[in-house]
């Protein structure tokens, strides 16, 4: 599995849902969510991996503990541990990273944190999966993975045409450009100058999911 086909599967889909009964938006706003938050929270994990061998080892510890179950069944994803992921990966940037989130998306801040948390367990579950398929064992191997699953990801949404690809393709060209520079440089080239402006950048494309906003 791609991580377009999570994005665009059984999956995704299932986590929209829960999503959308919950919190009252609609599937297409969450599923662009979703687009835009996998790839930014793969970036960040294989940030995260590069920047010491022990940090590595404990992200593939914390790996082994998702080892894609969650995937059959997104609805019993934990909220609680969605948001310790999320607390873990982006550290003090997390209020940043869920307010820039916010006001490209126009999702609420109430909102955008409890929903990522329910995100934050189906990403994990998919990379946990896809460690295990790839017999990596330790965290020296993190790093080529969580590229692989972006670079994938990236060649199949530049042939596709469905407005989700073309969102994870843009969040993707963005994040690969900026490897070096951090969450803050990759956030600040996926929301395209600026998350409340809805012309261009990710506000334009996630017009094209949402039909205008």
């Amino acid at each position: 599995m791609s991580l377009l086909d999570l994005l665009t599967g059984n999956s995704g889909d299932q986590v929209a849902q829960e999503a959308e009964n919950r919190f009252g938006i609609s599937k297409g706003q969450i599923l662009a969510l979703l687009a835009v938050a996998a790839p930014i929270i793969i970036s960040q994990l294989r940030k995260n991996s590069e920047n010491s061998s022990e940090e590595a080892e404990n992200i593939n510890n914390a790996l082994n503990k998702h080892n894609g179950s969650v995937l059959n069944n997104p609805t019993e994803a934990s909220e609680a541990d969605g948001n310790s992921i999320l607390s873990h990966i982006f550290g003090n940037n997390k209020a940043n990273v869920e307010s820039q989130l916010a006001q490209s998306s126009g999702i609420s801040m109430d909102k955008i944190g409890p929903i990522l948390s329910m995100l934050a367990p189906i990403v994990m579950g998919y990379i946990g999966g896809q460690k295990q398929q790839a017999g990596v064992n330790n965290g020296g191997g993190l790093g080529d993975l969580l590229g692989g699953i972006l670079g994938n990801a990236q060649s199949q949404s530049q042939a596709s045409n469905d407005p989700l690809s073309n969102i994870l393709g843009s969040v993707l060209g963005g994040g690969n450009q900026q490897n070096g520079g951090g969450i803050g440089d990759l956030l600040g080239s996926v929301l395209g100058g600026g998350g409340n402006q809805q012309q261009g950048g990710l506000g334009g494309l996630l017009g094209n999911i949402l039909g205008g906003k």
